[in-house]
């Protein structure tokens, strides 16, 4: 191990060490977006969401068409917890490729987090669509159903997934258990 350190190998440098030559490689090239989508993703890998954002704003201003850069801002914004800043980013993912069950369902997990289930439900939907075995989308389906009230839909998801996914209904049983339900009954 220390001969391969020695030898100077990535997998042994230091977490500053790899920022610091992603940062000498922009400097170097500062109208690479690619450089700039490669420092923001260090900077994410190191919950440095704010510079991680400045990275990934630099290269979509240098190459506008940077899909994976819109991704990575949305994501970085989403684990930030600023629902509302990633919002427009991951609807903008989607408007690149309205055929992509995973950005559907990205940009479905925002509206989850801001609340907005019915727009949360449009959009696992929609990655459904797209991906009919999508399992995780119907499961989140149901917990927004759960969240809004409606316990039929849940229940009807719940049994679907006892047949292709005992992991998630288990998980969803446990939100219809402590989920207040209709007519007074538990």
């Amino acid at each position: 191990m220390i001969l391969l350190c020695i030898a100077g190998l990535a997998g042994c440098q230091n977490k500053e060490t790899r920022i610091r030559e992603l940062q000498q490689t922009v400097w170097k090239n500062p109208e690479d977006a690619r450089g700039y989508l490669n420092l923001g993703k260090e900077y994410s890998r190191q919950q440095k969401y704010n510079e991680a954002i400045e990275a990934y704003q630099r290269a979509i201003a240098l190459e506008p068409g940077l899909d994976e850069a819109y991704s990575a801002l949305g994501a970085a914004y989403f684990n930030k917890k600023n629902y509302a800043a990633a919002l427009p980013w991951m609807q903008k993912r989607v408007q690149i490729a309205p055929d992509d069950s995973l950005r559907h369902f990205d940009l479905g997990n925002v509206y989850f987090q801001m609340k907005r289930y019915n727009d949360a439900i449009t959009s696992y939907r929609q990655a459904i669509d797209n991906s009919y075995s999508f399992d995780e989308a119907w499961y989140t389906m149901a917990v927004s159903y759960i969240k809004l009230g409606r316990m039929d839909e849940a229940m009807k998801i719940h049994t679907w997934l006892q047949k292709k996914n005992n992991y998630l209904a288990v998980a969803l049983e446990k939100h219809l258990q402590s989920a207040p339900h209709q007519n007074g009954s538990r």
